[in-house]
């Protein structure tokens, strides 16, 4: 598959193949040397590559893992309490604790009077995820700054990550 290339002369440079009319104020133009000439003609005629860099990942700071990962753990516990809070809602909608409460106490598990709706209460609910949450992102940072530091370890003795940057 060949590929054409258009050439696109940049702005106050004139194209040398027209003719131009004299002037008559016009000084003769000093003459370039030929190889000059010859190496800016080869320049034009030559297709732009892609550029191509070969980099390595060897080092990871960990003060930025720790703070990134806090930041994206936090961003997930808000996003996870949010949902928490909406199915609750769904569900008590749709009926689904009072229909439980009503199984239980059709089996005859119901002897002291058990309501899972007044057990199941939003506040019960979103208290029971904060904590979870809460766990999650310091759990979860803790080990993004490890794994942070075990990358830096290993690094230094294989060299890291070798990556390929292509401009398309």
């Amino acid at each position: 598959m060949s590929e054409e290339t258009e050439v696109i002369q940049p702005v106050g440079q004139e194209n040398t193949s027209a003719p131009t009319p004299a002037t008559p104020a016009a000084a003769p133009e000093p003459a370039t040397p030929a190889p000059v000439a010859k190496a800016e003609r080869e320049k034009k005629k030559s297709v732009p590559r892609a550029r191509r860099m070969k980099l390595s990942l060897t080092q990871i700071d960990p003060w930025s893992v720790t703070k990134v990962s806090f930041m994206l753990l936090l961003a997930g516990a808000l996003i996870q309490l949010v949902a928490v809070i909406f199915l609750f809602y769904v569900l008590q909608a749709v009926g689904i604790f009072d229909s439980l409460t009503s199984i239980v106490s059709s089996a005859g598990l119901n002897s002291s009077g058990f309501d899972l709706s007044a057990f199941i209460s939003l506040n019960r609910v979103v208290s029971i995820f904060t904590i979870i949450g809460v766990f999650e992102i310091v759990v979860g940072t803790v080990l993004a700054a490890i794994a942070a530091f075990l990358y830096n370890i290993v690094s230094s003795l294989v060299g890291g990550i070798h990556v390929t940057l292509g401009d398309d």
